[in-house]
């Protein structure tokens, strides 16, 4: 057992477990996602193979004008995103507070650190499209406003509004409007 998952008998190891067709082809789901963005993630999950390799990879689809892939950060990995459509507006949020952010074109790369909350926004009316690796076979995402005001069981709202500066009416239409993570 090695980070939580059984290594295969060498006689049943085959090539399906090294294999995986997802990131291929078109995603119009991320237009119908709430935020107007979809991951497909080609981790140890969807690919036993990566099983140890410290490696896997994820195909995020944008929707035009503006589909997001809202605040979030990857506990066990850093990640290189790889824009392969469109044009999307990158940024990360250093440990002192500072954003480092920059417009991703097609063919070009932007590096998050492990553990730093980041997003990705579609600066385009078109479709925009990017791959992702990650230095683990199982990266992890946590989505920033899921963690914060879907958690279960909650986050106490006493806690949200004075943390936020908000009223406990604003967290609870905020806590409402969340679509938590499948």
């Amino acid at each position: 057992m090695i980070d939580g998952f059984a290594c295969k008998p060498a006689d049943k190891v085959a090539e399906t477990d090294f294999f995986f067709a997802g990131l291929a082809g078109t995603k119009p789901s991320a237009a119908a996602a709430p935020l107007g963005s979809a991951v497909t993630a080609g981790d140890v999950l969807a690919i036993p193979g990566l099983n140890t390799l410290g490696i896997s990879m994820s195909r995020i689809d944008y929707a035009a004008a503006g589909g997001l892939n809202p605040p979030h950060l990857h506990p066990r990995a850093s990640e290189i995103l790889f824009v392969i459509a469109g044009r999307l507006e990158v940024g990360f949020i250093t440990a002192a507070g500072k954003l480092v952010s920059k417009t991703v074109s097609k063919g070009q790369v932007f590096v998050f650190p492990q553990g730093l909350m980041h997003f990705e926004r579609n600066k385009d009316d078109v479709l925009a499209t990017a791959i992702a690796a990650f230095d683990s076979e199982l990266p992890g995402t946590q989505r920033v406003p899921v963690a914060l005001f879907a958690a279960v069981p909650p986050v106490a709202d006493f806690v949200l509004a004075r943390a936020f500066g908000l009223e406990t009416e604003v967290v609870k239409k905020i806590e409402a409007g969340i679509t938590p993570k499948n």
